[in-house]
């Protein structure tokens, strides 16, 4: 059961959900999810570890913010209408293509696109870490909600620091000295 716990470089995958121009323009936390979760795409990056984008709704809600594009090693987001991830075809398929049974996941909101993508991977068999740090809501007291009923439903409340760390695993290596080059 602890195994639920433990992150490597060669099960994992980052998934990130919505974190668009408009959207994220009336998010208190912007700031924090953006910087956030480029630590984790360039984590992701040193380590081989997939990323999978989407986007809710571009013509209304814009384009992923561009602190976000300009680290991507591709932008080639799947676009949804669907507030679950998992109704897209599209998602679906690249995430059985992926082949990795942890999803590491951050993005807006928590409590709507995150939440029921969450619930739906987690009834697919994956194994869910949801970046506390990394996602954000328009109220602090929805996201603390949907954060509770994701720990209830299974779902691994963790951290950008405490994934970096688990995957990095020793320090000293290049990788572990650009890490913590970034978060200082």
């Amino acid at each position: 059961m602890l195994d639920k716990y433990f992150l490597d470089k060669e099960d994992v995958a980052l998934i990130i959900i919505d974190i668009q121009d408009k959207l994220a323009s009336v998010m208190e936390e912007r700031e924090k999810v953006i910087n956030n979760t480029v630590h984790l795409i360039e984590l992701s990056k040193m380590m081989n570890i997939p990323i999978s984008l989407t986007e809710q709704y571009p013509k209304g809600l814009g384009k992923t913010v561009p602190e976000i594009q300009q680290v991507l090693p591709e932008y080639n987001p799947i676009e949804k209408l669907s507030f679950n991830c998992c109704n897209e075809s599209d998602f679906e398929n690249k995430i059985k293509q992926i082949n990795r049974k942890k999803l590491i996941l951050t993005g807006m909101e928590t409590h709507i696109c995150v939440l029921q993508t969450a619930l739906e991977l987690l009834k697919m068999g994956y194994i869910v870490h949801i970046v506390a740090d990394a996602v954000c809501s328009r109220s602090k007291e929805n996201k603390e909600i949907a954060l509770r009923l994701l720990q209830d439903a299974g779902t691994v409340i963790t951290c950008t620091e405490t994934i970096l760390f688990q995957i990095l695993k020793v320090a000293g290596t290049e990788e572990f000295k650009i890490i913590s080059k970034r978060i200082k």
